[in-house]
């Protein structure tokens, strides 16, 4: 591996950046970027950076892989900052996470006219009609465009959907759909079934169901469920496979910096209980 230090004048003086590029294997090219703090302490991600300084330094802006700090996210936070304080004169922000509902009042005093010798009305009659407040149709497109980042600032690579669920609406991408499915599964209690009514890829705009995704009908197979425990099983073995090594990566750290040798603890973890047993008796 070839290693590259220097200075990091984004940090108080005394930071140090090194960046180590990996010569063999699968990874080859690729480069890994830690910091040193003036004591030699060393720092393998941002969250640890921030951790360690606290609040004597704002690092929101700042590039873990570059080392520098992003002018584009130090204009963004000026303008929310002035965004929120406008908010903030005008009253407390709204917290509610419900979906977007159409809101139609005019602020000009207009005639109402009420019929109530109408066969079809069910104002009194039905309650569910209260409950089934208009909404904005295809609203999941204001999703459209925000994406997920992991500690180390990278983006976190989407799911795939199944190639059985296809989009309804005009410029459904399979962003749009994953984030109808997603909202559908978090806030409706109800069966996802999709739209059931073929009308609806005529017009979309009349006949969309709106409590259901913007997704066609489909049909769960048992080998799709087969297909998603494998999937499951093989995240869970990751996730324990990454959680054992940033474990190792810990403890050899902290018997770096002066803790009890790594190879006692692990004896210690490893003795076998039969052995134990024969002690204690």
């Amino acid at each position: 591996m070839e290693k590259k230090r220097w200075e990091c004048s984004a940090l108080p003086q005394g930071w140090k950046k090194e960046e180590v590029t990996r010569r063999s294997g699968l990874s080859a090219g690729k480069s890994d970027v830690y910091y040193y703090s003036p004591s030699g302490k060393k720092f393998r991600s941002k969250p640890q950076l921030a951790r360690y300084l606290g609040n004597s330094m704002d690092l929101s802006t700042f590039d873990f892989r570059t080392g520098k700090m992003l002018m584009s996210k130090i204009n963004k936070n000026r303008q929310r900052l002035r965004y929120d304080g406008l908010n903030q004169s005008k009253g407390k922000p709204d917290l509610n996470t419900a979906l977007p509902v159409r809101q139609t009042a005019s602020i000009f005093k207009q005639p109402v006219t009420k019929v109530t010798n109408h066969p079809t009305n069910k104002v009194k009659s039905d309650p569910q009609k209260a409950v089934d407040q208009p909404r904005q149709l295809f609203w999941e497109k204001k999703l459209s465009g925000l994406n997920a980042f992991d500690i180390a600032e990278e983006l976190v690579k989407t799911m795939e959907l199944p190639k059985g669920l296809q989009g309804v609406g005009p410029g459904c991408t399979d962003e749009t759909l994953l984030s109808a499915i997603a909202s559908a599964l978090h806030t409706s209690t109800m069966p996802i079934t999709g739209q059931l009514s073929a009308a609806v890829e005529k017009n979309p705009g009349v006949w969309l169901n709106t409590s259901q995704p913007l997704c066609k009908a489909f049909m769960v197979t048992d080998e799709d469920i087969r297909k998603q425990e494998e999937l499951v099983q093989q995240v869970r073995k990751k996730l324990e496979e990454a959680l054992m090594a940033d474990m190792l990566a810990h403890v050899e750290e902290i018997s770096k910096d002066g803790g009890a040798p790594l190879d006692k603890d692990i004896e210690d973890e490893e003795e076998d209980p039969r052995e134990q047993e024969a002690d204690d008796v």
